[in-house]
């Protein structure tokens, strides 16, 4: 990447590249076409699904929308810049079949996410392996599969893949993850200014930059910042990076003598999308030129990639893509209110529901066309308590969703669950199967499959008296749960 020798570095100023390709390549040489608006809740895809008689529960992912989303996002930040998908929003094959060709990176932090991005098509030297922590197993597994791009939260992280790195006799290089001083502006989930396993704390690295240098192995080769998530607007944005460009310069004069320079500078994301209710992706008309004037300001030789700069998303790129159908299995009234129970819960959507991170999920009811519907004379909508039909009161997804009164087989629909749906929920508690995923591309027959839950075969059964069984090891053997009625 950038020269081994120090040299004193303009901050945020890269020393010259020597081999651009150790770091995941640059998107810049892709220019996708003009979309339109985001559509509101990919309803032809809905309704293609339902015409190829899929059967529910199951996700529809409309590819297209995707593709505009990629679109959008790529309008709307500054060239040249890269851009990463974040693969735990949805690592469905077909979601990143279509990432991968609409000119996206992966970003990954899990041996799972690496086998998902290198099947789709990714190289490995595309691949960013990130994560607050890894296990020595995973990451010598990501450098023999030929990764050599990571992201770091410590100086452990550091001493750890400078001695993964050297058992593998490679060169690799890092971001440092940077923990700000000041939470993200907006209401989205606060990602720093607060105690956290992301980043090393800003005042930290100011204390000590030579704990967080090159090794023998490893070259610091950027920052990487990431503030907060799902920002409404494009002012919280700006906000939001102008501020972790401020950061970035005070820390990247500090580490300056102690690193080949700074390279790269991933700002990360935080573009806003609806989940589980109506809307568009966040209108993000004048991010471009907001964008441009900060990395001007802060960064004078970005657009000679002197950093290189990378955005990442997952939300944004495929949130608004993704509809959960869902049949009422029962409807009853209980102490006075209206009650329905779905062939879906919180195993199939909104498993982190339970720490607070959603909303209520408030479903629609559909036609057999997949349009959404009025109330077919069943009189208005009232405040109905939605469940799933998991053995936990736990199972709710809303206590008061407007709901006409429901009958057993109505089809409902959740929208803009895209991101952070199946792979985000609870899917092996109880045991039931995973509802279909489905994969619309404009006229082409949609691509069915399930995600099945697996262990290997057990050991069979060890012989009587042997070491392996209970009698054998002098203990008693179990109770039969149903004794013989003979014995």
């Amino acid at each position: 990447m950038s020269e081994t020798t120090a040299r004193p570095a303009r901050p945020l100023e890269a020393a010259p590249e020597k081999s651009p390709e150790k770091f995941p390549g640059t998107t810049s040489g892709v220019s996708p076409e003009p979309l339109p608006a985001a559509s509101a809740q990919a309803a032809p895809a809905v309704a293609a699904a339902l015409r190829a008689g899929v059967e529910t529960p199951a996700y529809v992912y409309d590819l297209a929308e995707i593709r505009a989303n990629v679109a959008r996002l790529r309008a709307a930040l500054p060239e040249p810049s890269d851009l990463y998908y974040s693969l735990k929003a949805n690592p469905h094959p077909e979601v990143l079949g279509t990432l991968r060709r609409a000119g996206t990176l992966p970003e990954v932090c899990s041996p799972g996410e690496l086998a998902a991005a290198l099947a789709a098509g990714w190289a490995a030297g595309q691949i960013l392996y990130t994560g607050p922590g890894k296990r020595d197993q995973d990451v010598a597994a990501a450098l023999a599969a030929g990764v050599r791009a990571f992201c770091v939260d410590s100086p452990v992280g550091l001493d750890q893949l400078d001695r993964l790195a050297a058992a593998a006799g490679a060169q690799v290089d890092t971001l440092l993850r940077v923990n700000d001083d000041r939470p993200s502006p907006g209401n989205g989930l606060a990602m720093t200014g607060v105690a956290s396993q992301f980043g090393a704390d800003t005042g930290w690295v100011l204390d000590e930059p030579a704990r967080f240098g090159d090794r023998e192995r490893v070259r610091v080769v950027g920052l990487h910042l990431y503030m907060g998530t799902n920002l409404p607007g494009v002012g919280e944005l700006l906000d939001q990076f102008g501020q972790s460009l401020a950061t970035a310069g005070r820390l990247a004069a500090a580490l300056a003598p102690h690193t080949a320079g700074m390279s790269v500078l991933d700002l990360g994301g935080g573009f806003g999308a609806p989940f589980a209710h109506g809307g568009e992706a966040g209108d993000l008309g004048g991010l471009r030129a907001g964008l441009a004037g900060l990395l001007d300001r802060a960064a004078a030789g970005w657009p000679a990639r002197r950093p290189r700069i990378a955005f990442e998303s997952g939300r944004y790129l495929v949130g608004t893509a993704g509809t959960l159908l869902t049949r009422v299995l029962d409807a009853k009234t209980s102490h006075g209110r209206d009650v329905v129970v779905l062939e879906s819960g919180i195993n199939h959507l909104g498993g982190m529901s339970g720490l607070r991170r959603l909303p209520p999920l408030n479903p629609t009811l559909l036609g057999a066309a997949g349009h959404a519907r009025d109330t077919d004379g069943r009189g208005e909508t009232r405040p109905t308590l939605v469940t799933g039909p998991l053995c936990t009161p736990l199972d709710t997804w809303s206590r008061s969703a407007p709901l006409p009164p429901l009958r057993p087989g109505d089809l409902l629909a959740v929208p803009n669950v895209g991101a952070y749906g199946l792979s985000a929920s609870l899917l092996a508690f109880l045991g039931h199967p995973a509802p279909l995923e489905v994969a619309v591309d404009g006229d082409q027959p949609p691509r069915v499959s399930r995600l099945e839950l697996s262990r290997p075969d057990p050991a069979p059964p060890a012989p009587a008296g042997s070491d392996r069984s209970p009698a054998g090891r002098g203990g008693a053997a179990p109770t039969p749960l149903h004794p013989n009625p003979e014995d």
